[in-house]
């Protein structure tokens, strides 16, 4: 009796990897259908020349038709404006950084665009991620783990550090033990239209977006204070910058939340040195568009306030105001991909961890206490911003994450 043939959806996104992705299922015997997403329809906040959707789209179906698969676009527009816009307008209007794509890839990818997938009788979703999956079992239950890209410069596991095991059970990753430079060659040899093709730097099958005209759809306009902060400033006398793994476990829940919670700064501290258009759009670290001239050295935002409409500024690189020994995650906005290895409070682990894409791995400590989970750095990080998420690792094996308070 001849074996079924499973049957996959692919995420078609116009762009070389998911085209490659689509491509390797089919000669590995897959039933193979390529989908579309299409998330967005405001031209006016997207970069007309950088991978608009109608070109995205034709591109997709050009593929499909190559391949010999099935196509067809979905229309996911609703669904990405209630989980990813209205989300990212408020973490903006609160002052928070958010990360859009791993709320895409949570929401939209593996759960939307999954639930459509299974409607077609699919077994599984595949997208070109560079990442990779594997099974274990363990205690008679099968465990699925996310593992790092082969591929070091094109690693997109972070990007995938919020889904569960269900969705990863559902999830294929072909091109993840491949090289970039790889992908791109059989997308040649197979004489696809998309070989060429650039990488896209935009919002998750949006596009290449202009932030603040983007932003300006809700969050108006609105004048306020750029108010510097010195490096000698008293808010920093109690905050250690360097912690040890030797000292770590002797830390106490007010040391931790000391070296872990934000700096509360107010306009008493700080001198004022030039106004801006919107606290909203501007976040921790970020040195273009404040338009101070004459300070010597380059002035980074260190803190915004959206209630007062006031951005803190340090004055260059080495401000203690742009560094922080640890971070804090609510237990409400903790996720673990491994459940079998979910902290409890009271427990310590030490793990890799990041807070930015392509961000080198740093070793840390996480504390589990009953409010959260407090993890702090062997080495100061620089630019922690409320909204980031957080994701640590074993090794190349994406473990939990977390939103950063």
């Amino acid at each position: 009796m001849k074996k079924s043939t499973k049957r996959v959806v692919v995420g078609l996104s116009g762009g070389v990897d998911s085209s490659v992705a689509a491509y390797l299922l089919k000669k590995e015997g897959y039933e193979v259908i390529g989908m579309f997403m299409k998330n967005w329809h405001d031209e006016s906040v997207t970069i007309s020349n950088e991978c608009p959707w109608m070109e995205d789209s034709t591109d997709a179906m050009l593929v499909a038709e190559k391949l010999g698969i099935p196509f067809q676009a979905i229309d996911l527009s609703e669904a990405y404006k209630e989980r990813i816009v209205d989300y990212m307008f408020s973490e903006y209007k609160q002052g928070r950084t958010p990360n859009p794509d791993i709320l895409c890839n949570r929401e939209i990818k593996f759960d939307i665009f999954l639930k459509a997938a299974e409607k077609l009788n699919a077994d599984f979703v595949a997208t070109g991620h560079y990442c990779q999956k594997d099974t274990i079992q363990k205690k008679d239950k099968v465990v699925h783990r996310l593992l790092a890209g082969a591929d070091p410069n094109k690693d997109q596991s972070y990007f995938l550090c919020q889904l569960n095991q269900e969705q990863l059970s559902k999830a294929l990753f072909p091109i993840g033990h491949l090289q970039k430079s790889e992908v791109r060659e059989i997308a040649k040899a197979q004489e696809l239209v998309t070989a060429e093709k650039k990488d896209s730097q935009g919002l998750c099958f949006i596009g290449k977006v202009k932030l603040p005209d983007f932003l300006q759809q809700q969050l108006k306009p609105k004048r306020g204070d750029i108010l510097m902060i010195p490096a000698e400033s008293p808010v920093y006398q109690k905050k250690m910058v360097h912690v040890g793994e030797e000292q770590i476990e002797e830390l106490q829940l007010p040391e931790l939340e000391s070296l872990c919670i934000p700096n509360t700064y107010s306009s008493d501290l700080g001198e004022k040195v030039g106004e801006h258009k919107g606290a909203h759009y501007y976040t921790i670290g970020q040195r273009k568009g404040l338009n101070v001239g004459g300070t010597g050295k380059p002035l980074f935002v260190i803190a915004t306030d959206t209630q007062k409409n006031i951005i803190y500024t340090g004055l260059g690189e080495d401000h203690p105001g742009l560094l922080r020994s640890g971070l804090f995650v609510p237990s409400k906005d903790l996720h673990w991909i491994r459940e079998d290895l979910r902290l409890e409070p009271s427990q310590q682990a030490r793990f890799l961890a990041r807070i930015r894409y392509r961000q080198p791995l740093t070793w840390a400590t996480l504390h589990m206490k009953d409010k959260g989970c407090y993890i702090l750095f062997d080495e100061p990080q620089r630019g922690i911003a409320s909204g980031q998420f957080v994701a640590w690792y074993d090794g190349n094996e994406t473990i939990g994450s977390g939103t950063i308070y």
